[in-house]
């Protein structure tokens, strides 16, 4: 029997990515993305520009299949939007084409990974790992199901809102004990919460995203999901009525004012 070379079996990275990382030292974190994420290194000027007496590289290209990301000693680097951000705050995805053993093996080389999840909102399984100077990387594999045919010109199939908030925390904490919702994602600027089947998004209310948002719900039992919210301290606007147009509902605002209005149909 022919003996099994173990690289042609290792997950692999599978969509391009293309990134600027500010790092703090170009070689420990050479050594990071080298040794840890399987990442192979290219110096891509000749000397360093804080230090040229010390004849290494101020950058260097790091390359993993479609997978390419430039890091240099600085302090800030400019992200997607165009922003200035501070060394250590990047998020970089990258998809695979199996997430369970590239967890495994970067867990294998020493990287310290969270469990796998499934974020159900964008339908990718997902671990995250940091890198010396702070980025997250997160590694996903999608899970989502082949669409099954449908009408010919049927396009729209899942609403998910964004709703404004003034502190994104406050807002994921009252959802959850208020609401009764769940956390599928969150992190300081960005709530993804669902209850069931339904997802909504709590966003920073900024410049781009003023006023008052609203979303309705449909549900299985109008009545009793009001007496569940009216016993969890909700702010519920009147008792469920029903409507001419075959829908019994009521509305609830949360901490911002916000609209939910969950309804009921009936015959």
């Amino acid at each position: 029997m022919s003996p099994v070379d173990p690289a042609a079996h290792q997950p692999a990275i599978t969509a391009p990515v293309s990134r600027f990382l500010a790092v703090a030292d170009v070689a420990r974190s050479v050594a990071f993305y080298r040794d840890i994420l399987g990442f192979s290194a290219e110096p891509v000027n000749a000397v360093t520009t804080e230090k040229p007496e010390d004849g290494r590289p101020s950058e260097v290209a790091l390359i993993n299949g479609p997978a390419r990301i430039l890091i240099g000693a600085q302090g800030s680097a400019v992200d997607s939007t165009g922003q200035p951000r501070p060394r250590g705050s990047a998020m970089i995805f990258i998809e695979t084409d199996d997430v369970a053993g590239m967890r495994e093996l970067v867990r294998s080389r020493g990287g310290n990974v969270t469990e796998l999840e499934k974020l159900n909102w964008i339908k990718y399984r997902v671990f995250q790992v940091r890198d010396p100077d702070g980025h997250t990387i997160w590694f996903g594999q999608s899970f989502q199901e082949p669409d099954p045919e449908s009408a010919p010109g049927k396009q729209l199939r899942l609403l998910l809102p964004e709703l404004p908030v003034r502190d994104v925390s406050a807002a994921i904490t009252y959802y959850q004990k208020v609401l009764g919702f769940k956390i599928n994602y969150a992190q300081e600027d960005l709530g993804v919460m669902y209850r069931d089947d339904v997802t909504l998004l709590l966003i920073p209310r900024t410049g781009e995203h003023l006023g008052i948002g609203s979303c309705y719900a449909y549900v299985r039992d109008a009545d009793a999901l009001h007496a569940e919210l009216m016993a969890r301290g909700a702010d519920v606007k009147g008792k469920p009525v029903s409507q001419p147009w075959g829908l019994r509902d009521f509305r609830v605002l949360d901490l911002d004012g916000n609209r939910i209005t969950f309804g009921q149909t009936f015959e």
